[in-house]
């Protein structure tokens, strides 16, 4: 048995869980009095992410200008809407590793006269600089969500950095203000996040700890503040498990001059390194099973570089920012290697899903994310094909928790039953719950058991409420997809298995799925 314990108070539930077939388990979970002191569930923990990548942003939000499809100028707005409906908060861009070799001033003015570039990064393509700033912005604005910047530490400059800072929020007369109304955009935009360089420890540089922290704070120092536009500065931050990383950025750099520091982790399906990573969609429950035991590790992760940066920030200003998660397979046979492009599976939504609830968990620390990546590369939301567009398992997955954006958090306290293959065991269940604006309490649940369902009785004491709904994503086999032939193999359903009994709210979680339930 695994006990998932979060000691904050607020909501209180008493679970039974019943294994399929087996026993039933008795979980506390206890409402306290609101104190006041429950923290909110950021919506930027639901942020995506557009690197210069396969096609992700070339033949992905930006296509030929013969493509039949809606667009303006050349940003497909089928893919907008699609991500508009998931309420996308902030959106990463140029990178990833492409960013430090991306040097901003070759993607303005005339398309017809901006320079061409080598992507050295991904597939070693010619790249001719038409998606740019002023067309990253133009997107945003249609998307409706925030920018994330990535500047260029690896191998640009300071001045490079400082200057796109102030072509992008200063209002005024100066250079790189006048460059932009030239351009055609007459106010700033006034972009917040920051990040400055990307995984500095390796394609960002090659970098210690202690060389980046001195490069972080030189960049950071030139990044102006210009009125109405204070930057939120992101720190590169460690790969996976470096817990030194984090050790040396909060020791030397701390929460004066950072807003928050990253953190990359991948799920790989195999533990043996890189490659091979496994496929997309041809695995056994072995490896379906490995796969979830390295999802999983995240809460560990979170929880390790949480607790250092409790060392030097016990106030919690510095911002975990997982900029970069996902699930990372062998690309689909056939297609360029350097493309990232893989398939999108039923065990995809589950990664999605328990790696959401475990960002919520965390919330008090965590308040960015992004996943990698929004189209045609990694785990995405959105794959096309010409003309043709499908929405993943994972983009339903993001349809279900967008009820967790901006609500106050709601620890949820239980024992999990145990998933078991062989002589290895992981929760089988994860949770979060929050509580919005209407006072409408939302549970998103994950039964990773491809097996067994469970059976979950709660009381909700102190709780009034009068009617659940439910939606749920699951499909008949973890190698499920949805393909361009059947796009709809997969995606959400409404959940008939919660009901009011009495004063309790009785649960028939199936297994390998996710549940989203509102109560009111």
């Amino acid at each position: 048995m695994f006990s998932i314990r979060v000691t904050k108070p607020f909501l209180s539930v008493l679970f039974l869980l019943f294994s399929s077939g087996v026993f039933a388990q008795q979980v506390d979970l206890s409402l306290a009095p609101d104190t006041g002191k429950g923290h909110i569930i950021s919506r930027h923990i639901y942020g995506h992410f557009a690197e210069h990548l396969g096609r992700c942003i070339y033949d992905g939000f930006w296509v030929a200008d013969t493509m039949k499809v809606a667009k303006k100028d050349r940003i497909r707005l089928d893919i907008v809407e699609a991500l508009k409906k998931i309420r996308i908060p902030n959106l990463r861009w140029p990178g990833g590793c492409f960013a430090d070799e991306y040097h901003w001033r070759d993607g303005i003015g005339p398309r017809a006269q901006r320079p061409k570039m080598v992507n050295t990064n991904w597939g070693g393509v010619t790249e001719d600089n038409s998606f740019g700033t002023h067309e990253f912005m133009e997107l945003c604005e249609l998307l409706k969500c925030e920018p994330y910047i990535t500047a260029n530490v690896g191998s640009g400059t300071v001045e490079e950095m400082s200057k796109w800072v102030e072509y992008f929020n200063f209002d005024g007369i100066s250079p790189m203000a006048n460059q932009r109304k030239q351009n055609g955009h007459a106010k700033p935009w006034k972009v917040s996040f920051w990040g400055v360089g990307n995984e500095s420890w390796g394609c960002g540089g090659d970098m210690t700890p202690e060389f980046y922290a001195d490069q972080y704070k030189r960049y950071a120092t030139y990044a102006r503040n210009y009125p109405g536009a204070p930057l939120k500065k992101i720190a590169g931050g460690a790969n996976t498990s470096d817990y030194n990383w984090t050790e040396v950025l909060m020791k030397n750099v701390g929460p004066r001059k950072m807003w928050g520091l990253s953190l990359h982790y991948y799920t790989l399906p195999n533990n043996d390194g890189w490659p091979p990573k496994g496929s997309a969609t041809q695995f056994d429950e072995a490896q379906y099973f490995n796969t979830m035991k390295n999802c999983l590790r995240m809460d560990e992760l979170v929880t390790r570089h949480s607790a250092i940066m409790d060392k030097y920030d016990k106030e919690k200003q510095v911002a975990l920012v997982v900029d970069e998660w996902g699930i990372w397979t062998e690309v689909e046979p056939g297609t360029n290697p350097g493309f990232l492009y893989q398939q999108n599976s039923l065990r995809d939504a589950l990664i999605a899903g328990t790696t959401l609830n475990i960002f919520n968990n965390h919330s008090d620390r965590v308040r960015v994310a992004n996943l990698a990546q929004s189209i045609n590369v990694l785990q995405s939301l959105i794959l096309t094909k010409g003309r043709q567009m499908l929405l993943t398992p994972t983009y339903h997955v993001f349809d279900l928790y967008k009820v967790h954006q901006d609500a106050k958090y709601l620890p949820l306290q239980f024992t999990s039953p145990a998933y078991t293959l062989g002589d290895q065991k992981i929760p089988a269940l994860n949770a979060s719950a929050s509580q919005d604006s209407t006072g409408a309490i939302h549970i998103t649940l994950v039964n990773l058991d491809p097996n067994k369902s469970l059976s979950l009785k709660t009381g909700l004491r102190g709780l009034s409420w009068q009617n659940v709904n439910g939606s749920i994503v699951t499909s008949t086999k973890l190698t499920d997809i949805n393909t361009f032939e059947k796009p709809d193999n997969i995606h959400v359903l409404p959940f008939s298995g919660a009901r009011k009994q009495g004063t309790d709210l009785v649960v028939d979680l199936p297994a390998k799925s996710v549940v989203m339930l509102e109560l009111k």
